[in-house]
């Protein structure tokens, strides 16, 4: 007998599902703030399901190739769910193809034109992002876009960016304040309650991080919807990172967010990069692969820099949970690499390899890449082992997420 209840199978014939899987994933900071849960595809969003990771595709989406290679290495990379603009006819038209191939949940992006919106309900996209804001004559479409989706079963994203506030909230407020970004936040919600549509996730992003975590906040305190974090236009990729790191870390510690998206002027699988490891070192998202290294300075007798970039790039394709200790000088090496579950200290010209808080090794200095490599992907080899035979799955590439058992607080 299954246990899916009957209005959850009548949603899974169809491909999508009202409600989730009931995991929750909780925060080692915070308790996870109270939101309702809505289905991205087969991903849930929201009700203390595990926080998804977004990006979306810079290929023009009537590419209907380039649009699934892009999409194919941000799953591998451990994209959750992937988001595709549709300005125009011909990326409307690749859409049934790209959303049945897709290894991931597809949502289309659309500003301006509603008649986009019913073609990517129809072409099976997981969820459309709609802006009400721009959409014409979205009072009178509006109620159609909710029955539609409703009869789809699939979920709808709205919110609002800085710089694409209402011009008599802007006016009202005297910019895209925290006050102003909710009040339209909160304007469009209630456009789609107004009509009994509740299968939907607000953003309210905007390019500072201390007004993006002041916004949160606000709107957090106004209603149960899931939020999807981002700050829009962060830019280059060290400084998006940056602005990133400082918001996420803020609203995730607090438990607000559901789910994420790094916004970088950098290739989509950056973002993606960025973005889990964010929630891996919040504790929100199992760790893959870790490197501690220890910082440039006059104690090294080792290029530092170079041992753990070669050490990097030489595991980068790592998914079992190993943390590598590259340290440069005896000060505080050794401490660092037994606390690793493989380490070198190096200096004199050579480096001593740790495993598990013993040194087993010797070696040149020459040879202490490729030899944290070899025993690097051993360990790995036994994690992943070990994982298996506990019924456990560390997989080969994509998102993974290891639920917490209880209830959402």
């Amino acid at each position: 007998m299954s246990s899916i209840p009957k209005t959850e199978q009548s949603a899974s014939s169809q491909g999508f599902r009202k409600t989730g899987e009931q995991a929750i994933s909780q925060s080692p900071l915070h308790p996870r703030r109270r939101s309702r849960r809505i289905m991205v595809g087969p991903v849930p969003v929201g009700g203390g399901a595990p926080i998804s990771v977004q990006s979306m595709t810079n290929t023009v989406t009537a590419d209907i190739n380039a649009t699934l290679q892009q999409i194919a290495e941000l799953a591998a990379a451990g994209c959750d769910i992937v988001r595709v603009a549709v300005p125009s006819q011909d990326d409307a038209d690749a859409l049934p193809i790209i959303a049945k191939k897709s290894p991931i949940p597809v949502i289309a992006d659309i500003h301006f034109q509603s008649k986009y919106v019913f073609q990517a309900i129809d072409a099976g996209c997981a969820a459309v992002r709609v802006n009400p804001g721009n959409i014409r004559k979205f009072d009178q479409v509006g109620p159609e876009i909710c029955k539609a989706a409703t009869d789809a079963g699939i979920s709808l994203r709205i919110g609002v960016n800085a710089g694409s506030l209402d011009k008599d909230i802007y006016a009202r407020y005297g910019g895209p304040t925290p006050e102003a970004l909710v009040a339209s936040a909160l304007k469009e919600a209630h456009m789609f309650e107004d009509v009994g549509f509740h299968d939907f996730k607000i953003s309210v992003k905007h390019h500072d991080p201390v007004t993006t975590v002041q916004t949160y906040r606000l709107l957090a305190s106004k209603g149960d919807w899931p939020l999807h974090l981002g700050v829009t236009e962060a830019g280059p990729s060290w400084q998006g990172t940056i602005k990133s790191c400082l918001a996420f870390g803020a609203l995730l510690a607090e438990g607000i967010g559901d789910t994420i998206r790094v916004s970088l002027s950098a290739p989509p699988v950056e973002e993606v990069k960025v973005g889990c490891k964010i929630l891996e070192y919040l504790g929100l998202r199992q760790r893959h692969f870790d490197i501690i290294s220890c910082p440039s300075c006059g104690r090294a007798q080792v290029d530092v820099i170079e041992l753990a970039k070669e050490v990097t790039e030489g595991l980068k394709d790592i998914t079992a949970p190993i943390r590598v200790a590259v340290m440069g000088c005896i000060v505080n090496g050794p401490g660092e690499a037994r606390e690793a579950d493989l380490g070198v200290a190096s200096g004199n010209g050579k480096g001593q390899i740790i495993v598990k808080g013993k040194v087993v090794q010797t070696v040149p200095e020459d040879q202490i890449v490729p030899t944290l490599l070899e025993r690097a992907k051993e360990i790995a080899a036994q994690m992943d082992a070990k994982a298996a035979a506990q019924g456990e799955t560390l997989p080969e590439a994509g998102p993974m997420v290891v639920p917490v058992t209880g209830r959402a607080s």
